[in-house]
């Protein structure tokens, strides 16, 4: 094969022996095209099978003082991390964003919203991102209430680069595990959202450790039935054991209410 038809089908282009120096650029521009569209299909092929594609945390920063804010922007991405930056605590709330890695550094006091009210915004959310909080001058009070509102780290604007840089690597690598803890358990509910309604009401009486014959009467329903229901919890769920389905039920947050433990009520008919 002669270079230009190797050229040609790297870059997917049928050669039809037409093809100049001259149309190089837009062969080049074709191939970069095809690769991108190649790379935007695997990725979606990629979250169609469930598979994990990696996102670039950001590390945002949100500060009323321009000129400290352009300094420490500078030095993270210097570091090698990626970062936005917001003059107020209004702009990073109204910022759209989507469930992506990250961590906030907020100066503890501004003017109007302060370090506090976005930190107590961020709780709020389905995926809080951790928050390192900057001051002028730290004092015990203020310190003790970000602590124990879950903040990171509190630290002085003064502080040392290599403990900012420390609080930032400790708070995104707590991102990354709440992230993972929240796709698992995502998993875990998408398959208990597999039972059915009758095997929901099985699944609340096998969790309070009742037996077979005493579900079947709860429910109106013959014993064989229960079984059938038990069995295909456990197949549904992956399980072998009571014990297991406890377990799982507790990771994947399931509540399991009162009424079906005792309202047994019009269910004589098992789907």
């Amino acid at each position: 094969m002669s270079w230009r038809k190797q050229e040609a089908h790297r870059g997917g282009l049928e050669e039809d022996g037409r093809l100049e120096g001259r149309n190089g650029p837009l062969r080049t521009l074709q191939r970069v095209l095809k690769d991108c569209l190649v790379k935007a299909r695997m990725a979606k092929f990629s979250v169609s099978l469930g598979c994990t594609v990696v996102i670039e945390p950001t590390v945002h920063l949100v500060d009323d003082d321009d000129g400290f804010l352009l300094t420490l922007s500078r030095l993270l991405r210097a570091n090698g991390f990626r970062v936005e930056t917001y003059s107020s605590a209004v702009a990073f709330l109204a910022e759209s964003r989507r469930d992506e890695p990250g961590c906030v550094i907020v100066d503890l006091s501004m003017l109007h919203v302060d370090g506090r009210d976005l930190q107590s915004a961020l709780r709020r959310t389905p995926d809080p991102l951790p928050v390192v909080f900057l001051t002028c001058q730290a004092n015990t009070a203020s310190t003790v209430r970000a602590m124990r509102a879950g903040a990171e780290d509190v630290l002085e604007k003064t502080t040392e680069k290599g403990a900012l840089l420390d609080a930032v690597r400790r708070a995104l690598a707590r991102n990354q595990r709440a992230r993972e803890e929240r796709l698992e358990r995502q998993a875990l509910q998408q398959r208990f959202n597999a039972l059915s309604p009758r095997e929901r009401e099985v699944l609340g009486h096998l969790l309070r450790g009742r037996l077979n014959k005493q579900i079947a009467s709860e429910l109106a329903i013959h014993e064989r039935t229960v079984k059938v229901h038990r069995k295909s919890i456990m197949i549904k769920l992956d399980i072998r054991s009571v014990a297991a389905l406890a377990r799982l039920s507790q990771q994947a947050g399931i509540p399991i209410p009162e009424s079906t433990f005792t309202d047994g009520n019009g269910l004589g008919n098992s789907r």
